[in-house]
């Protein structure tokens, strides 16, 4: 023990910075686990928490400790868990996330602690842009990606008139602007709803009387399972296809079931994508789960292997968070989705898909994959990062 004690004190004198190998690592899990809106959480929860169990309690082959905490989507609360996380925790990352509201108000004392960050849900523009951190890393997308996504759909398939319907919100308007990045049609009316909305016939008149082309929905949670079960109990848009963002997805389509048929849906993941990686994860999660797993799970699982890839490549958990952050700057781990590379704000550049829901060998309504309208693209705010 002393000539231990001995030898590090001689390379504390001599200026020796040999790498000092983790016992365990610290992992801080923050999202929304409780409320309404859980299931999003949740599900980011066990996708990280799979590549965990699947490595037998170990990323990088080192040992790793998950402090799980819960939100409650309250932005101050946000804040206070992450620096109790990265103060009193003492936790070498951060991952999880997400709302966006709450990303923001945790994105500063986070950036203080110096404590790298993988954020698996929550993509707000001003972290894609201006007030970016080098230490942030997203496993997700952008928050208006999804939405540019199917506005290029809307115009390769020829659709000049739509009708935009979203909540009465700040995030709503931003689906819109997202949209509209890729659309060179004509957005001929805007339905906004209140979030307590519990009837949809007015708006779905306004939809009718403006004729258009198809309809694009950003309606997240109950919101969009109200108006798409409405929408398929009275018929009311014809053969007029309804394009979503954010509505139809591993969440809402067990709820949803035989309403959702012939849905689309915008997205950076589906079951179906064919990367090897990606068809073991869906078999693991469906084993452990006993169910189809959702774009938020596989968001949580990749951010797991991009932290297992940068311990890897460290040998086994360097204390230098430079190294760290090198080795997840260059993202070398095998993802769910096909390639993954990060641009200097820390989102990737991936592939935009559209779905549309079928049903698959156990008649459950599930994502199908009919275009990806966006290949290896990056979101629109990277080049304000400086």
């Amino acid at each position: 023990m002393i000539r231990l004690f001995s030898s590090f004190l001689l390379a504390c004198i001599l200026g020796i910075t040999t790498p000092i190998v983790f016992a365990q690592v610290k992992i801080g899990f923050l999202a929304t686990l409780s409320g309404p809106t859980a299931a999003l959480g949740q599900d980011q929860y066990e996708g990280f928490m799979l590549a965990v169990e699947q490595r037998l309690g170990k990323l990088g082959g080192v040992p790793v400790t998950v402090l799980k905490e819960d939100d409650r989507q309250d932005p101050n609360l946000g804040a206070r868990l992450v620096e109790r996380l990265t103060q009193q925790d003492k936790v070498e990352f951060v991952t999880g996330v997400t709302f966006s509201d709450v990303m923001m108000s945790m994105a500063k004392p986070l950036a203080r602690s110096g404590v790298l960050f993988v954020g698996s849900n929550a993509g707000p523009a001003p972290l894609a842009g201006k007030q970016c951190q080098s230490k942030f890393f997203f496993t997700s997308s952008q928050d208006e990606y999804q939405a540019g996504v199917m506005g290029r759909y809307a115009v390769d398939r020829g659709y000049r008139k739509t009708v935009f319907v979203a909540p009465d919100s700040e995030i709503g308007k931003e689906q819109l602007k997202g949209f509209k990045r890729y659309y060179s049609g004509e957005v001929v009316r805007e339905v906004y709803l209140r979030l307590d909305q519990p009837e949809y016939a007015v708006a779905l008149e306004q939809i009718r009387a403006a004729a258009p082309d198809a309809v694009v929905a950003y309606l997240p949670g109950d919101m969009g399972v109200s108006f798409i079960q409405r929408v398929a109990q009275t018929g009311a848009l014809g053969k007029v296809p309804l394009l979503t963002i954010g509505t139809v997805d591993g969440i809402t389509l067990p709820q949803l079931g035989d309403a959702a048929l012939g849905v689309f849906a915008s997205a950076v993941w589906g079951p179906d994508l064919p990367s090897p990686t990606n068809r073991t994860f869906v078999a693991a999660f469906e084993k452990r789960y006993g169910r189809i797993p959702s774009q938020y799970a596989a968001q949580g699982f990749d951010a797991a292997l991009l932290i297992d890839g940068a311990l890897r490549e460290t040998k086994g958990g360097n204390a230098d968070r430079r190294e760290w952050h090198y080795a997840m700057r260059d993202a070398r781990f095998a993802s769910t989705r096909s390639g993954f590379k990060f641009l200097r704000n820390g989102f990737p550049v991936q592939d935009g898909h559209v779905f549309t829901v079928v049903k698959d060998h156990q008649g459950r309504a599930t994502l199908k994959r009919v275009a990806t309208p966006l290949e290896a693209n990056p979101d629109a705010y990277w080049n304000e990062c400086r």
